[in-house]
Parts: structure tokens; C-alpha cells; sequence
């Protein structure tokens, strides 16, 4: 509910003239690689590209099967791509494909909204498990009550992770496999900022645990990973039986992404790996000049090791919210915490999705508000 009308309120904001930072919004500024858009250009030109593409490319989850393989170290067959409409498009359809009524969904908390939202939708329940800096953003699901365990059918985990981005561990990723396996719940693995982890390991995908694949299902995004946002494709990878589910569904609804982003995505897989160390380091550089111009100002805020945001505890004297609208008025759009869950509060998202120059303005800013 708070996302949806944070955007009234930030244009407000912006119609009054000031000059506004936006960092709200996790939706990268900067463009694809150049041959990405070359390719599409050339082929939106092409007369028969304009049907109905029904279904993903075979190139295009050979294409996913080789980037599974050469980026994280972990076997993926073509037969275990699915191509989505951006990751959202899946995630949005959890709940549909693989939930009864009055089933339940393990949800981060915070998290990302389409987690619940789906959810809502398919007149499921939620259980959310709390994220915070005492568990390092990786909860005990051991905790959770056998009465929920029994019901639920999903778990759904995020790493690198929005809008906290913490990383997870193997040790964690098999203790949470094992209890999968124990109670037949599905791991929905949302890997979307896996090119953004800022350490000098891998990262770590959910298949480099074993007996993964037998409940595990992993999410794409080359929104993140490529800049293609707004083409809005992306992919989903696991066992091709627990895949189905969302793809029975998905024949029912949309007629698959447009044949031109499939080409440039197929590219944008197979060669642009130079470009990802790139993407990497500009954002790891904006996270260290606006989390060390905070640092001097007074601000310790949470270094990220990985994702575009800073996930900023508040001093206790604000809410989320109430620091989010004195953002506003000194020029700087953040996303208050407990839009992203209860466990948010206390909170403010700030996405890394401007110019070095301008996250040091939005820091100084930031800063004058609680010093």
C-alpha cells in the first residue's frame, strides 16, 4: 500500500520546483551494453518478428544454461529455463501456480512486496519470518511453528537481498534445504541481484547446495544484471517438474517476450561478461562514496557487500515514514522502511541509482536531517 502511493507524494514533492535526488526506485540509470541495443535495433526492423512469440527461444535457455554455468559454477540444462516477462512476472505468479487456498507462504520480513502481494492474489496466507542485523538477515525458519510448516508450500528467500542486502551463507542455504525437503515445501531463490555481490567469492546460487534441485527453484533478472529494465525479461531455473506449475500458468496469460529482447538478451548472456565486471565495480564504487561521505558526516550506516541499496537504520527518534518526507523537503526521495514489511520500520531504502557526484549531494543532505 505505501509504495503505491509513495509516487503521489514524491511528485508532489517534485512539483513544487525543488531539486530532487531520486533514490527510490531500485531501477538502474545507466543503459544496456552497446551491442545488447544494436541488436535490437536490427531486429525490431525485421517484418517477421512482429507474431506472437508463445514460448522462449531454444537459443535463448542455451543461452541462460551457459551464463548458469560460467557465472556461478552450477549445471543448468535448456530443459530447466523458463523465460519470464522480468522476474517479477514469475514471482507474481507464485502463488497461482503452486498454492490451494489457505495454503501458506513463508515471507521475508521486510521484503520485497511482490513476495505477500502474490499471496493476496491466490487467497493464500502469509508467515512472515523477521530479517535483521542480530540474525545477519538470515532468520532460524526452525523457528517457525510445525502448525505453519504443515501448510506451507513456498519459501520464498533473497540473496543478495532488497531491500536489506545482506548475503547469505552455504551452511545457511542447507539448513534451510534440509528442512525443505523434510516438510515438501518449494525454495523460491529470488537471485535477481546476483551480479551485484561486492565480495571476491562467487555468488552463491541456491544449486551449490546438494539436493537443491529436488525443491529449489532460482530467479533471473537481466533488469539488474544487463540494465534491460524495462525490456522486462528474465528467468527462472530449477527441476523441469517443479517448473511446470508456473509455466501451465503462464500459457494461459501472456504470448511470451517479444522475439527482438530475446535476441539482444540472448547476446546479452552469452558475451557481454566484461560488462558485468563493469556494472559491478560502478556500483560498488557509488556504495563506498555515499556510504563513506555518511560515515564522515555521522551517519554509520550498513555497508552492503552486495545489491543497489543501503538498507539505513534511523535514529530512534524518527519513524520511517516521518524521515522519508524531511528526505523530501531538503531534495532527496528514499523509500520508507515498513513498505517493505513491519520488521522495516526504523528503516529507509536508499537505491545507489544515481551519479557518484549526486549520491555525495543526496548524502550531505541526508545527513543534515538527523545531525
Amino acid at each position: 500500500m505505501y509504495l503505491l502511493k509513495w509516487p503521489v507524494i514524491k511528485e508532489k514533492a517534485v512539483s513544487k520546483g525543488i531539486d530532487m535526488i531520486d533514490l527510490s526506485v531500485g531501477s538502474p540509470d545507466l543503459p544496456p551494453p552497446a551491442d545488447v541495443r544494436s541488436i535490437l535495433a536490427e531486429e525490431v526492423e525485421k517484418e517477421h518478428n512482429y507474431g506472437y512469440a508463445l514460448q522462449g527461444l531454444s537459443a535463448f535457455n542455451d543461452a541462460a544454461s551457459s551464463y548458469c554455468r560460467d557465472r556461478f559454477d552450477v549445471s543448468i540444462h535448456a530443459h530447466e529455463v523458463l523465460q519470464l516477462l522480468g522476474s517479477q512476472d514469475g514471482l507474481s505468479h507464485l502463488a497461482l501456480a503452486y498454492l490451494n487456498p489457505e495454503d501458506y507462504i513463508i515471507v521475508p520480513d521486510p521484503g520485497y512486496p511482490i513476495y505477500s502481494a502474490c499471496a493476496d492474489l491466490a487467497g493464500a496466507y502469509t508467515y512472515s519470518v523477521p530479517l535483521n542485523e542480530e540474525n545477519q538477515f538470515m532468520p532460524d525458519i526452525n523457528t517457525v511453528p510445525d502448525s505453519i510448516l504443515e501448510r506451507t508450500k513456498i519459501l520464498i528467500m533473497n540473496y543478495p537481498g532488497n531491500p536489506a542486502s545482506a548475503r547469505a551463507t552455504k551452511e545457511y542455504f542447507e539448513k534451510v534445504i534440509q528442512l525443505a525437503l523434510k516438510h515438501s515445501i518449494l525454495i523460491v531463490h529470488d537471485f535477481a541481484y546476483a551480479e551485484l555481490d561486492f565480495t571476491e567469492n562467487k555468488p552463491l546460487s541456491i544449486f551449490h547446495v546438494d539436493q537443491a534441485k529436488e525443491t529449489a527453484i532460482e530467479f533471473h533478472s537481466l533488469s539488474k544484471s544487463f540494465n534491460m529494465a524495462g525490456a522486462r525479461i528474465g528467468f527462472v531455473t530449477g527441476k523441469k517438474e517443479l517448473l511446470e506449475p508456473l509455466a501451465n500458468i503462464k500459457s494461459n496469460i501472456d504470448y511470451g517476450v517479444f522475439h527482438p529482447i530475446q535476441k539482444a538478451a540472448i547476446h546479452a548472456l552469452l558475451y557481454e561478461q566484461p560488462f558485468l565486471h563493469s556494472q559491478k565495480q560502478t556500483f560498488k564504487n557509488r556504495r563506498d562514496v555515499f556510504c563513506g561521505a555518511l560515515h564522515e558526516l555521522g551517519w554509520n550506516v550498513t555497508v552492503p557487500d552486495g545489491g543497489m541499496f543501503v538498507w539505513a537504520k534511523l535514529p530512534s527518534s524518527f519513524t520511517s515514514m516521518a524521515f522519508a518526507l524531511k528526505a523530501l523537503e531538503a531534495g532527496v526521495v528514499v523509500t520508507p522502511g515498513h513498505a517493505f514489511g513491519k520488521a522495516g520500520e526504523g528503516y529507509v531504502r536508499i537505491a545507489l541509482v544515481q551519479e557518484e557526484n549526486r549520491l555525495k549531494e543526496a548524502a550531505e543532505r541526508l545527513a543534515s536531517i538527523i545531525l
